[in-house]
């Protein structure tokens, strides 16, 4: 059993009312039933906030005592120093999560701050996105 913490940045609670010709049309709370559903023997916890120093907390708070976050960022994700240096600071693994394949859309969305503190990347698949993530830090066994 893996204990995962699901961490979701700023705008993310608009899922499924947000652009859904890029974000799709489900919110993150039924896609969440969905994908816990898909890992019944572990533990997927969630959290959610727009601010920078709320996600900041929770990645200190989940970094210490999970076997993994999954951090889609939103727009902190260019532009946070600060997360990337949270993102270092803890032991638990951390996958960089994107529902839009970020490197098909606009010049600034192509840079991302916390890329190089993170495990790995996973973008472009949709909501699926987090279940890729979730079987990637299944199968990792340390940062």
């Amino acid at each position: 059993m893996k204990t995962i913490q699901i961490i979701n940045g700023p705008n993310l609670n608009l899922l499924g009312k947000r652009e859904p010709d890029v974000y799709g049309s489900l919110d993150f709370d039924a896609y969440l039933g969905r994908l816990r559903s898909s890992f019944p023997d572990d533990d997927i916890r969630y959290f959610q906030s727009n601010s920078e120093g709320a996600l900041i907390d929770m990645i200190h708070e989940a970094g210490f005592e999970v076997d993994g976050i999954i951090l889609n960022a939103g727009a902190y994700t260019h532009t946070s120093v600060a997360l990337h240096d949270a993102i270092k600071a803890v032991a638990a693994p951390v996958v960089e999560v994107h529902i839009s394949n970020v490197h098909a859309r606009e010049e600034f969305r192509r840079k991302s701050m916390i890329s190089a503190a993170c495990k790995g990347v996973i973008a472009g698949f949709g909501l699926d996105s987090y279940r890729l993530a979730v079987e990637a830090l299944k199968n990792v066994t340390e940062r």
